[in-house]
C-alpha cells in the first residue's frame, strides 16, 4: 500500500513499506527500493530520462560522425584547391619563362642588328681611309708619322 506524506521541506514523499518494515519519509526513499517501481510517476520519469539520455547520446554520435565527414570533405576540398593552385603557379611560371626566353631572343636580335650596323660603319670608315691614302699618299704618310711622334712624346712624358 502506497502513501504520500509531507516532508520537512514541504514536498511529498511516497513510502511503501518494505519487507524489513523500515521507511524513510524525508527523501521519499524506502529501504529495499530497487529504483524501478517506487511510484508509477517516478518509474515513468526514470525510464523517460534514460530514453532521452540514450537519444541524446545517439544524436551526439551522429553529430560527431557528420562533423568527421565534414572535416574530411573540407580537407579534400582544400587539397584539391592546393593542387589546382599548384598547377596554376606552374602554368604561370612556364608562361613567364617562355616570355623571358622570347624577350631574350628579341634582345639578341636587336644586339645583332646594332653590331652589324657598327661593323658596316667601321667598314665604311676603313674604305674612306683607304681611298684617301690612295689619293694622297704623301699627306697620309706625314699625318701618320706626326701622330706616332705625338703619341711617343706623350708616353715618354708620363713615365718621368
Amino acid at each position: 500500500m502506497s502513501m504520500n506524506s509531507p516532508n520537512s521541506n514541504g514536498t511529498t514523499g511516497s513510502t511503501t513499506p518494505s519487507a524489513g518494515g523500515s521507511s524513510n519519509l524525508s527523501g521519499g526513499n524506502v529501504s529495499g527500493y530497487d529504483g524501478d517501481t517506487l511510484d508509477a510517476g517516478t518509474g515513468t520519469s526514470t525510464s523517460s530520462l534514460k530514453s532521452n539520455l540514450g537519444q541524446a547520446g545517439s544524436h551526439l554520435k551522429q553529430a560527431s560522425s557528420h562533423a568527421g565527414v565534414a572535416v574530411k570533405s573540407a580537407a579534400s576540398a582544400a587539397g584539391e584547391e592546393l593542387r589546382l593552385g599548384k598547377a596554376n603557379v606552374k602554368s604561370e611560371l612556364a608562361e613567364s619563362a617562355l616570355s623571358g626566353i622570347a624577350a631574350a631572343e628579341q634582345a639578341t636580335a636587336a644586339g645583332r642588328e646594332q653590331v652589324d650596323a657598327l661593323m658596316d660603319k667601321g667598314r665604311d670608315l676603313i674604305e674612306s681611309a683607304s681611298e684617301l691614302i690612295r689619293e694622297r699618299p704623301l699627306a697620309s704618310f706625314g699625318i701618320a708619322f706626326a701622330t706616332g711622334w705625338v703619341i711617343a712624346k706623350l708616353a715618354r712624358g708620363s713615365d718621368k
